[in-house]
């Protein structure tokens, strides 16, 4: 974790005017950075069982639902609520009754783990918390448990096992594009810290396939070399990328996504949507 702290500093330095508007990033990463687990959570050897999970075009969050305690979690959800609630005040009478169905275990990890579609829990079994809120809230507080889990299994994924637009490891949603020095196209799920290839022309939300259902945004007020955001005109979701072979200076995934609030604001504005909302996002509603 302190490597996304240096270059969250790092980032900050090139935009210091964002500084302010995203304090509370730099809260979470230095809660991460804080934390550590209260047992091992590693996921024990199981090289052959994972491959065949991946063929099967099978995630494995199964594995997290299983392994993953509340009292794992805890000190990580705790952080990432008040996160939250610093953001938008509205959300604190939500987010005290899900604090309370957590204390109670009628809600654990499985509510916040990726699902078919969705993050989360269905609509109705969140404790009252919103599809948006709850989705914040996983994507504020798994990251590093999650990390240390899938770690064994990492070096075990190749990148012919996997085409889906979703993350081999945890499930989620991709949360960023890296573009790498070959031009080849790159998935970053913030959930986990997983990392995949994927087709170019390919929307890994809907799985709509050619140029003509894309759109690329580059918007005059924010140009900056390098970044862009790529839009679909079916789903209507979005996602960032970065040019590394342009902006060879760029961040990890995670940082330049949070980073970058002035591109969300623009596809917001033009009636676009991403599954972990952003600080844009949750102020402006």
């Amino acid at each position: 974790m302190s490597e996304l702290q240096d270059a969250w500093a790092d980032l900050l330095r090139r935009r210091p005017s964002f500084g302010p508007s995203l304090a509370v990033y730099g809260e979470i990463l230095d809660g991460w950075a804080r934390w550590s687990p209260p047992r091992s959570l590693a996921l024990a050897p199981a090289p052959e069982a994972w491959r065949a999970s991946w063929e099967r075009g099978t995630p494995l969050v199964a594995e997290a639902a299983r392994v993953l305690r509340a009292a794992d979690l805890e000190d990580l959800v705790g952080a990432a609520m008040e996160a939250l609630a610093g953001v938008e005040s509205g959300l604190a009478p939500a987010l005290q009754a899900f604090a309370a169905a957590w204390d109670s275990g009628a809600v654990g990890p499985a509510v916040l783990l990726p699902a078919r579609g969705r993050i989360g829990a269905a609509p109705g079994d969140a404790a009252g918390l919103g599809a948006d809120a709850l989705a914040f809230v996983a994507g504020a507080s798994l990251r590093p448990a999650l990390e240390a889990l899938f770690a064994p299994a990492r070096e075990h994924f190749m990148e012919s096992d996997w085409s889906l637009g979703i993350c081999p490891f945890c499930g989620g949603p991709p949360g960023f594009i890296d573009v790498v020095e070959d031009g080849r196209r790159r998935l970053a799920c913030h959930l986990c810290g997983g990392a995949w290839p994927f087709a170019k022309l390919r929307c890994p939300f809907c799985g709509v396939d050619g140029a003509a259902h894309l759109v690329r945004l580059t918007p005059e007020e924010a140009r900056e070399e390098g970044y862009l955001v790529s839009a679909c005109r079916e789903c209507r979701a979005y996602i960032k990328e970065v040019d590394r072979r342009a902006r060879w200076n760029a961040g990890p995934a995670l940082v330049e996504d949070w980073g970058s609030p002035h591109f969300d604001l623009i596809a917001h504005r033009q009636g676009y949507w991403r599954p972990i909302p952003s600080i844009v996002q949750i102020a402006a509603r």
